[in-house]
C-alpha cells in the first residue's frame, strides 16, 4: 500500500518519535541500579531502534532525536526518581499510539510494532518499584497537615496581630512545634502497625512540614504589608499543592484534578474561616 501524503507526516512524526525513545530508554538504563529494570530498559531501547530502522525503509531518510526530550526525560528521572520518568514516558508510549494507527495499514510488520508499544507499556507498569515512592503517605502527612494547619493560622494571624513580624514569629513557633508534634504522632501511628520505617517515616512527616512552614512563613518576612504576605503565602500553597499532586498523580496514576481541587478546596477553606475568626478577635480585642 502506498502511503498517502498525510500517512507519510505521520510515518516521519513516528519515525523521530523512535529514535528519540531509543536515546531516552538508553539513558534511563544507565541511570537505574535495579539490574532487572536496566535489562528491561536496555531491551525497548533496541526495539525502538528496530522500529525507527523499519521507518527508515519506508521514508528513506535519517532523522536525529529530540535533543531537549532526551534531556529533559533523563533529567527528569535523575532528580525526581525513575518511577516518574517512567510514567511520563509511559504516557508518551499512549500518546504515540495514535499515530501507529494511523498508519497501521501502510505495511503488515506495524501490527508488530503496535504490540511491541502496548507491551512496553505493560512492561513499565510492572518494573516501577514502589519502593521509591513508599514514603510518599508520609511526606503527604506532613505536606497537608502543614497547609491546612498553617495557611488557617498565618489567615488569622494576619487580621489579629496586624505586623508581619509577629505573625512571621508566631507562625514559625506554631509551625515547628507542629511539625514536632506530627512526626511524634507519625512515629507511634507506624510503630503500632508493626512498620519497620516508623523512625523513617516519622523524620519524613517532619521534613515535610518544616519545609511547607519555611515557605509559606517567608512572604512575612519580605514584605512590610501583612495582607500583601498572605496573598502570596496562599499563591505559594496553591503552587505547592499543585506541584506535589501533579508528581503524586503521576507516579502513581492517579486523577490529578480531583487531589488538587480537593485539597485546594480544603487548604482555603480553612484559611478563608481563619481570615474572618482574626477580623473578629481583631475587632472585639482591640488588637
Amino acid at each position: 500500500m502506498t502511503p498517502t501524503s498525510f500517512q507519510k507526516k505521520q510515518i516521519i512524526a513516528a519515525q523521530q518519535n523512535e529514535i528519540t525513545e531509543y536515546h531516552v530508554y538508553k539513558n534511563l538504563a544507565t541511570i537505574t541500579k535495579h539490574k532487572e529494570n536496566k535489562k528491561i530498559l536496555q531491551k525497548i531501547s533496541q526495539e525502538e531502534l528496530g522500529h525507527y530502522n523499519f521507518f527508515k525503509t519506508l521514508t528513506k531518510q535519517d532523522f536525529g532525536p529530540s535533543k531537549f526530550k532526551v534531556f529533559y526525560y533523563s533529567m527528569i528521572a535523575r532528580f525526581f526518581g525513575l518511577t516518574f520518568g517512567l510514567r511520563l514516558m509511559e504516557n508518551g508510549e499512549q500518546n504515540a499510539q495514535i499515530n501507529y494507527k494511523e498508519i497501521k495499514n501502510v505495511s503488515p510488520k506495524m501490527k508488530q510494532i503496535m504490540n511491541d508499544e502496548k507491551s512496553h507499556e505493560d512492561k513499565l507498569i510492572d518494573m516501577i518499584d514502589s519502593k521509591g515512592l513508599q514514603y510518599t503517605s508520609a511526606i503527604i502527612l506532613g505536606l497537608n497537615d502543614a497547609l491546612v494547619e498553617l495557611t488557617g493560622a498565618l489567615a488569622g494571624l494576619t487580621l489579629a496581630l496586624n505586623d508581619p513580624t509577629l505573625i512571621a514569629i508566631a507562625g514559625l513557633i506554631t509551625g515547628i512545634a507542629a511539625s514536632l508534634s506530627m512526626a511524634g504522632s507519625s512515629y507511634l501511628a507506624e510503630r503500632e502497625a508493626g512498620s519497620k520505617d516508623a523512625l523513617k517515616s516519622s523524620i519524613y512527616t517532619g521534613i515535610a512540614y518544616i519545609a511547607t512552614v519555611l515557605v509559606l512563613v517567608a512572604p512575612f518576612l519580605i514584605f512590610s504589608k501583612p495582607i500583601i504576605s498572605l496573598g502570596v503565602t496562599l499563591c505559594f500553597v496553591i503552587l505547592i499543592i499543585f506541584v506535589f499532586n501533579f508528581y503524586i498523580a503521576t507516579a502513581k496514576n492517579l486523577s490529578f484534578k480531583k487531589r488538587f481541587f480537593e485539597m485546594a478546596a480544603i487548604s482555603l477553606g480553612v484559611a478563608t474561616l481563619s481570615f474572618f475568626i482574626g477580623m473578629l478577635a481583631n475587632k472585639y480585642t482591640g488588637a
